[in-house]
């Protein structure tokens, strides 16, 4: 899904939403342009929410080939990428959840106050992860963004999965009811003080490890990523292809300035790594 490319953009509208947590909201999406949606093979499906600049309109339907032809760079639609947390086909009914923090960002607050009957516009589906169902043991690991993600790969898991999963919250009271189909569930880190992702990692380089045949899922903030990656790489020797691994996205980066260099900031860490395995 280039920057460049165009792409067809799909609609929904706004069913229901639900506050799960003091930082999460969930948004059921619905409506016939639902038909056709092509998720389901992947448990990180995700779709990208258009928002246009205030006071900016486009010609219907949507064409965003045409959009950037037509409009400056600064009144294109903003692109918001979020996991599908479930897919009902039967219904037409695509469920996305939302981190939350007051007024912060573009999505959240947008999501806090929207209502049913709003018309979403998104590309998508993309997606390229699911538990392997062969592996010896799932480590799932992230914190607020990737709850999501590992929340529907825990439902996904095989009967007899043996998983840890990890998720860095802010306390308690955001925390939620996730577990495998055996009963497995998280061990919920809560954030408290300490920097984003610090505690994530201390439980991962605390963990014994049950074998070396490990599928893994790591996804947040890119700064715990890039030291989980280190770790699991170097110090643990799992295989670069058993590892689901990038940052959603970057303390101190807004979205947009994340996206811009986030392709060449994983090239530069994955050469580090690759040449210091190498070694």
């Amino acid at each position: 899904m280039a920057e460049g490319r165009a792409r067809s953009v799909g609609t929904a509208v706004v069913i229901r939403t639900e506050r799960l947590t003091p930082h999460m909201v969930r948004i059921v999406l619905g409506g016939d342009g639902l038909a056709g949606f092509g998720a389901g093979g992947f448990t990180d499906h995700y779709i990208k929410i258009l928002f246009p600049p205030q006071g900016v309109t486009y010609p219907s339907p949507w064409d965003l080939e045409r959009i950037r032809a037509d409009y400056p760079r600064e009144q294109w639609p903003r692109q918001r990428a979020y996991t599908v947390r479930n897919w009902d086909p039967t219904h037409l009914e695509l469920t996305l959840d939302f981190v939350v923090h007051g007024d912060e960002g573009l999505a959240g607050p947008w999501a806090a106050r929207v209502q049913p009957g709003e018309l979403v516009r998104f590309l998508g589906p993309g997606g390229a992860y699911a538990p392997d169902p062969v592996a010896d043991w799932h480590l799932l690991v992230g914190d607020e963004s990737a709850l999501p993600a590992i929340a529907a790969a825990m439902e996904r898991m095989p009967a007899g999965a043996r998983v840890h999963a990890f998720v860095e919250i802010d306390g308690p009271q955001d925390q939620q009811k996730v577990a495998t189909p055996d009963g497995t569930a998280p061990v919920w880190i809560h954030r408290g003080d300490r920097p984003i992702g610090e505690a994530l990692v201390e439980a991962v380089t605390a963990l014994e490890f049950p074998s070396t045949d490990v599928h893994a899922f790591v996804h947040g903030e890119a700064g715990f990523v890039r030291d989980l990656r280190r770790h699991l790489r170097l110090e643990r020797g799992v295989a670069r292809e058993r590892l689901s691994i990038s940052g959603y996205w970057r303390l101190g980066e807004t979205d947009e300035g994340w996206r811009a260099i986030k392709r060449d900031w994983n090239a530069e860490v994955e050469a580090e790594q690759d040449h210091a395995a190498a070694a």
